[in-house]
């Protein structure tokens, strides 16, 4: 019997890192060729250092004037600030009971998947950090942020075969963890299908230091609800099983309403916040929308 139990676990290894592989070929060369250099052009900028003091010249600005060197000195001299060449890239994935769903060929965890890897693999690019943390209603995991393939692939394989412990939900207490965790400004990403509600003042809170884009991935079926009679509807976040009558009209309108309610919240949170946003469906080409977010982003 043991020796069963080593060849099943060498089994899942071997797949799993089969997986890893997949993704690694697939989301590096979109990272490559693609994504480094509108992922940077879109973020450059944003984090300013200290570098030195010199004398005011006319046209500074007088916010930049540096009082305890200019009383020190009797003369007035402003701080120089430079571009932060390397950035910190956090990921905040959502790998609640819901992420395990889809009718086209894959998964929401899938595209998720896909998407995280490609991320870090540019920032990686451009010699940044990245970290991970893994959420359901509470942290699953924390991998802080580091450089290197290496550690992209440790990413990559916890996406693939973390376990949760919870299969709900809980977006505010992923942003209030990353505003605890994380004390220097980071980039971050939230990928999420957004299916729960209040966490819009916690991310207000977030996006005062952070750069933060929400990444929402959803599925055709999560928007509406085709005519198949009575059907067993399975809750993934709480494994409650309702039988649903699809045939009524009054049913579909009701589930078309609650998706466009969330998908609503979801897009005025972000925005209030200040912080970027967009959607893709699974069956859609995430390569075209976060190319067109970049692109959007940087030309602002």
């Amino acid at each position: 019997m043991p020796n069963c139990t080593i060849l099943h676990v060498k089994m899942e290894t071997k797949e799993i890192l089969k997986k890893v592989r997949k993704i690694e070929i697939k989301t590096r060369r979109l990272s490559d060729h693609i994504f480094s250099g509108e992922y940077h052009s879109s973020f450059k900028g944003r984090g300013m250092t200290f570098s030195e003091v010199r004398d005011y010249q006319f046209g500074d600005d007088i916010r930049n004037i540096d009082w305890n060197v200019t009383a020190r000195y009797h003369q007035p001299y402003v701080k120089v600030f430079e571009e932060e060449r390397e950035l910190t890239m956090m990921l905040l994935v959502d790998i609640s009971g819901s992420e395990h769903f889809g009718t086209s060929a894959q998964f929401k965890k899938d595209t998720v998947t896909e998407i995280a890897a490609t991320l870090a693999f540019s920032a990686i690019q451009n010699n940044d950090k990245v970290g991970l943390i893994l959420f359901s209603d509470a942290i699953e995991l924390f991998i802080p942020p580091k450089k290197g393939k290496s550690h992209v692939l440790r990413i990559i394989r916890e996406l693939v075969d973390f376990k949760p412990q919870s299969k709900k939900t809980n977006i505010d207490e992923a942003l209030k963890y990353l505003s605890n965790v994380m004390t220097k400004k980071a980039i971050v990403f939230v990928l999420s299908d957004f299916m729960d509600a209040s966490y819009e003042q916690t991310l207000k809170i977030a996006g005062k230091k952070h750069d933060i884009t929400g990444v929402r991935v959803y599925d055709q079926f999560d928007e509406t609800i085709p005519n198949l009679g009575l059907v067993p509807m399975l809750d993934a976040e709480t494994g409650i099983v309702t039988l649903a009558n699809t045939g009524s009209k009054k049913v579909r309108n009701a589930y078309a309403e609650n998706y466009r309610a969330t998908k609503n919240f979801y897009e005025n949170a972000f925005r209030k916040s200040g912080s970027g946003f967009l959607s893709t469906r699974v069956d859609e080409s995430y390569v075209k929308k976060l190319l067109g977010y970049f692109k959007q982003k940087g030309g602002n």
